[in-house]
């Protein structure tokens, strides 16, 4: 399989051409013909014109890259090998969403020949491959699973925005059906993976460590909010705390935040819900999930107590979130935390203002109904920085001063302007 594709004889296809497939789909274009497939036209359209909706890499990222972008099915049919990167949300009960996945197989499975190869990237609870995704491409392929076809996982482990921790220099999970597959699959993925790859014993034990990993980051952040709650009833800056505490070596460096996004806001819910089939309560799971999940609302209560200490009429007050994405220097908008502060700050009445430099002024509104800021519309009596994006990590105090009215509140969520702040109300989790 692997000379084949390297050879010319076999395409290799990649299902979905967000923030994890594009990279992957132009690493493995530098070493074989790919098609490149994804649903939506307009994204379609601007990869062939080197352009990443998503806005991680650059046009050169495209250069010397023997690719196919298409979103129509039927092209599907030239290859052999499949890679599947789509999302894997939750729905409005938080629960696992497989729509899209299982929305994919039913397209892989249309197109699929004796001898080919399906590699799923998405994150899933374990036994997901084996139990949902492989009697889907059974039913539409009529072939049977290991004898006609075989299936890996080989978990996504991009971190949008972050230009050291790129694909190739992160260490690759592998796995397969059985030892044959789970060889091949690894020598694909070292083809492009300089740091190498991990090869896990099993399909089920791949889904399980990656879904782990977004699950502990989660939880410990959970209880970096929990202790920001306490520190605030006690009058101790949790950041001076946690600076304090990060001189001994083995303590964990992690902070409070809003915790959004399409990863660590979603896979502890992937694997509650899977627990829960095997009759355990993840208890630990679910609560860190609720404290992260409430901080929203907490941050904007906080930013309430305050303005009334200050004297001010709630409803007669204007306040400038800066900042609408799910983690600095994206353009991903999908679950982010933000919305509740400003829905909890707008359901008093208060009139936000909401600006981002990297967030898309459209999908803001499709997605939240909220209308990003082209400018500002000072005074405002409380700003609040809720994304670290680099624009906003160098302002001056002067600048926030300027657009402030007097003794105006401000919320710097992360900390990040700690004891930069002297001319206005200040304010931290």
């Amino acid at each position: 399989m692997i000379t084949d594709l390297l050879e010319g004889r076999k395409k290799l296809a990649v299902i979905g051409l967000g923030y994890v497939g594009l990279p992957i789909a132009l690493e493995l274009a530098r070493k074989m013909k790919v098609i490149g497939f994804d649903i939506k036209d307009e994204r379609v359209e601007l990869m062939k014109q080197r352009k990443d909706p998503s806005k991680e890499l650059s046009s050169e990222a495209f250069e010397a890259c023997d690719i196919e972008f298409t979103s129509n099915e039927e092209d599907l049919k030239d290859a052999s090998f499949f890679i599947v990167a789509v999302p894997t949300p939750i729905d409005e009960h938080k629960q696992p969403d497989l729509g899209p996945l299982l929305s994919a197989c039913d397209t892989v499975g249309e197109y699929l020949d004796e001898g080919d190869y399906v590699v799923f990237e998405s994150t899933v609870y374990p036994g997901c491959t084996e139990e949902d995704c492989v009697p889907l491409l059974e039913q539409k392929s009529g072939l049977v699973f290991r004898k006609q076809f075989k299936v890996g996982f080989s978990p996504e482990r991009i971190n949008p925005g972050d230009q050291t921790h790129t694909l190739t220099t992160i260490t690759k999970v592998t796995s397969g059906c059985d030892e044959v597959s789970a060889e091949i699959i690894a020598k694909l993925y070292e083809l492009i993976i300089t740091a190498g790859v991990h090869r896990a014993s099993s399909i089920k034990v791949a889904e399980a460590a990656k879904i782990i990993e977004n699950t502990q980051r989660d939880i410990n952040i959970a209880f970096m909010n929990e202790l920001s709650m306490i520190f605030n009833k006690m009058e101790i800056n949790t950041f001076e705390v946690l600076e304090a505490a990060g001189t001994k070596w083995n303590f964990l460096k992690f902070f409070p935040g809003l915790v959004g996004g399409h990863c660590i806001g979603v896979d502890p819910y992937y694997l509650a819900y899977k627990a829960g089939k095997f009759g355990h309560h993840a208890r630990i799971i679910n609560s860190g999930r609720d404290i992260n999940d409430s901080m929203g609302s907490y941050v904007a209560n906080q930013g309430l107590k305050k303005l009334v200490s200050l004297k001010r009429g709630i409803q007669n007050c204007r306040i400038l979130v800066m900042g609408m994405t799910f983690k600095e220097n994206v353009s991903d908008i999908r679950n982010s935390k933000v919305i509740d502060v400003i829905r909890e700050f707008r359901s008093f009445g208060i009139q936000v203002d909401v600006v981002d430099p990297h967030a898309s002024p459209e999908d803001v509104y499709e997605e939240y109904l909220i209308e990003l800021s082209s400018e500002l519309n000072p005074p405002y009596d409380a700003i609040i920085v809720a994304v670290n994006h680099n624009e906003y990590t160098n302002l001056k105090e002067d600048y926030f001063v300027s657009i402030a009215s007097e003794d105006a509140l401000f919320m710097d969520i992360k900390g990040i302007y700690k004891g930069k702040i002297n001319k206005l109300i200040y304010w931290s989790l």
